[in-house]
């Protein structure tokens, strides 16, 4: 579907219709590789030295938001440039924070009703990190992480009363994050009506839609979107299943739907079976890191929420958020694999 989604724009944009399809050929064998490294490590070991990985990426999103440093694209300064290939330092704090906070929670969940001395601290450090991912700007990369983490310290026993206080200030901290940017307020104006500015901030949606409407019960046929014609931009990223919505149909889009409820169902079942709180926090934390982002693309594509630039995994072009979700699934095969669970 990358490459179905990309020849021709990688065919305009490089000369070359493959480019697409094979770069991310090259980082599926590198995602492979790690698959196999994470398999044969023992999971005590990544917890003992995840404070060191935890200042690594700190320092990492600082150095991304210098110029110079961080290659600038659509308005974000997001990636570091390494030869041919970019790395996005915001999709390994993603997986560094739910590891971090996996070991935080083991030790404290039973005092994390403890405002002041166990809950605030790792807030504290959550807010510290989501203030330099702004600074790139990425808002996507941002509400998944904070809804994430969320998640984790909610099922540790957090009481209700603070749930909901917490969420109240995640409201008023967010709407203050879009008022701050005069294009994330376009976006909001652009979802509730797209038709608004169809050439501008509703362009995509638009688009989007325009390519899941002809698509039918079993598509268009492959390789015969129209949208991918310089309609809908970059479609092989964050637009990718309205492609596979308009060539494949609703009913292989529903069964993609279907695999994806399985893989995180069966993964939130082997936190429930865990005994390992540590193993219990970190499965969870991936199964809901996993939900939210497929969720949040999903809604983009069909214009239930503002465009925020989230991929879907496994499906959508791009090296770093196709190396994290095989990261994800390999830490989970791995807590399979020691507690056979």
């Amino acid at each position: 579907m990358i490459y179905s989604s990309s020849y021709v724009w990688s065919e305009f944009k490089f000369g070359n219709k493959y480019h697409y399809a094979l770069y991310q050929g090259i980082f599926l064998l590198i995602g492979l590789v790690i698959y196999r490294l994470i398999l044969n490590i023992n999971l005590d070991f990544i917890k003992k030295n995840i404070n060191k990985l935890l200042l690594v990426g700190i320092i990492m999103l600082i150095l991304v938001s210098i110029p110079g440093i961080g290659v600038l694209r659509n308005g974000s300064r997001s990636w570091f440039k390494l030869g041919p290939f970019s790395f996005q330092p915001s999709e390994f704090i993603k997986i560094v924070l739910i590891i971090f906070t996996s070991k935080y929670l083991e030790k404290y969940h039973t005092k994390i009703n403890n405002i002041k001395s166990y809950l605030l601290p790792i807030l504290f450090m959550l807010f510290f990190i989501i203030l330099l991912i702004m600074l790139e700007p990425d808002f996507g990369s941002s509400f998944i992480i904070i809804s994430t983490i969320a998640l984790m310290i909610f099922i540790s026993g957090l009481k209700s009363k603070i749930i909901l206080y917490s969420v109240l200030f995640a409201l008023f901290g967010f709407a203050g994050l879009i008022i701050a940017a005069p294009y994330r307020v376009l976006r909001i104006i652009s979802f509730i009506n797209p038709w608004s500015d169809p050439l501008g901030s509703g362009y995509q949606i638009i688009q989007s839609l325009y390519a899941i409407s002809p698509g039918g019960l079993f598509g268009q046929g492959l390789f015969l979107s129209r949208q991918k014609h310089f309609y809908l931009p970059e479609p092989q990223t964050d637009f990718i299943f309205s492609i596979i919505c308009e060539e494949l149909g609703i009913i292989t889009a529903v069964l993609i739907l279907i695999l994806f409820f399985l893989l995180i169902y069966n993964i939130f079942k082997v936190s429930y079976k865990q005994s390992n709180l540590f193993y219990k926090f970190l499965s969870f934390g991936i199964g809901a890191v996993l939900s939210v982002q497929t969720l949040i693309n999903l809604s983009v594509v069909v214009g239930n929420i503002p465009v925020t630039g989230v991929t879907l995994p496994f499906f959508s072009y791009g090296g770093s958020s196709l190396i994290t979700t095989i990261v994800c699934i390999s830490i989970i095969i791995n807590i399979i694999n020691r507690t056979n669970v």
